[in-house]
């Protein structure tokens, strides 16, 4: 049986777009079942976007830059979707959600569709249902699809896992830049900008783009290698944002020539697999009664010290295994 939001996905209806979405961040056991359900349906619609994940040091003006480049992007015809992961709290699971304010312009066009996704406890702040959203995107005809991370981190592989090309945007005039860039995200870069190239910030962006240019030759020596170009680029006033987009290209335009697009999303289908699992198991161990008998005392002896983290870690597996059919 057709679900009934098929139809008004392909359609491209807002409201049924953000009805689906809603549906797949869902951790309602129904819920899910229905988004599964519904993500088989449109899986012969998907896979033709162009999938960009970016991020950038704090203070590089990743939301501004999205804003513009969705907005030109827009106007070369295109249809731009984002899905831009918020920090969730930790203590209270609500999320900031700033980049409806950021990206008011693109949020409020037409031809785009900006969806704010907390991160909740997810590794390197990607939602659990960002993959399943940008499928649900894709199928309602955007063709270019842009994930937005919180932060840097060596935990953003968690995006690379799941886009064409990694975009890493980042700003001079951040004290020393290159000690601020941890080796790990600089090695998943595809495409690296230095924004803010304007006014008094173009001579030090430009000299940050040769230090960085010089970083990735020490890092990725050899003749053959392909390193991912530098280069710089102003949200404020659009200076570079053709270069940076057609950078985006030339690297999935590279992947495709290699045949390396597909293995490459093949992998990223795997890794999503693994991690599906790994999510299912930790709700179910959270979820578990067997476990929640003994969660309260359990958290407040390691709390005191009356208990390694990792006897207790030992505890709740014995509980969890122990309740199993």
């Amino acid at each position: 049986m057709t679900d009934p939001l098929v139809d008004g996905i392909r359609a491209g209806s807002r409201a049924d777009i953000a009805r689906a979405i809603t549906l797949v961040e869902s951790t309602r056991p129904d819920h899910r079942e229905r988004a599964r359900a519904l993500l088989r349906e449109l899986a012969a619609y998907t896979g033709s976007a162009v999938r960009v994940g970016i991020s950038g040091v704090p203070g590089a003006g990743k939301s501004t830059f999205i804003n513009a480049l969705g907005l030109r992007l827009i106007e070369a015809g295109h249809k731009v979707a984002v899905v831009a992961v918020d920090p969730s709290s930790r203590r209270t699971g609500g999320s900031i959600l700033g980049d409806r304010t950021r990206m008011g312009e693109l949020g409020s066009h037409d031809g785009a569709f900006v969806r704010p996704s907390p991160s909740g406890r997810h590794l390197g702040g990607v939602a659990r249902a960002t993959r399943e959203s940008m499928l649900v995107l894709e199928a309602a005809g955007f063709d270019v699809v842009i994930v937005e991370t919180v932060g840097v981190g060596q935990n953003e592989i968690a995006v690379s896992e799941m886009v064409d090309t990694f975009l890493l945007l980042t700003l001079a005039r951040a004290g020393d830049q290159l000690q601020g860039i941890k080796r790990g995200i600089l090695e998943l870069a595809d495409v690296i900008a230095v924004n803010k190239a304007d006014g008094d910030g173009e001579n030090p962006a430009k000299a940050a783009a040769k230090d960085l240019m010089a970083a990735m030759r020490l890092m990725m020596p050899g003749a053959d290698v392909r390193r991912p170009p530098v280069l710089t680029c102003s949200a404020q006033t659009g200076a570079g944002l053709d270069d940076v987009w057609a950078a985006v290209l030339e690297h999935r335009a590279h992947l495709e020539e290699e045949g390396s697009l597909e293995s490459r999303r093949a992998q990223q289908q795997q890794d999503w697999m693994w991690a599906l699992v790994d999510a299912t198991l930790t709700d179910a161990v959270r979820s578990s009664e067997a476990v929640a008998g003994e969660r309260a005392r359990l958290e407040q002896a390691v709390r005191a010290g009356e208990t390694s983290a990792v006897d207790a870690a030992a505890r709740i597996l014995e509980l969890f295994r122990g309740a199993e059919p």
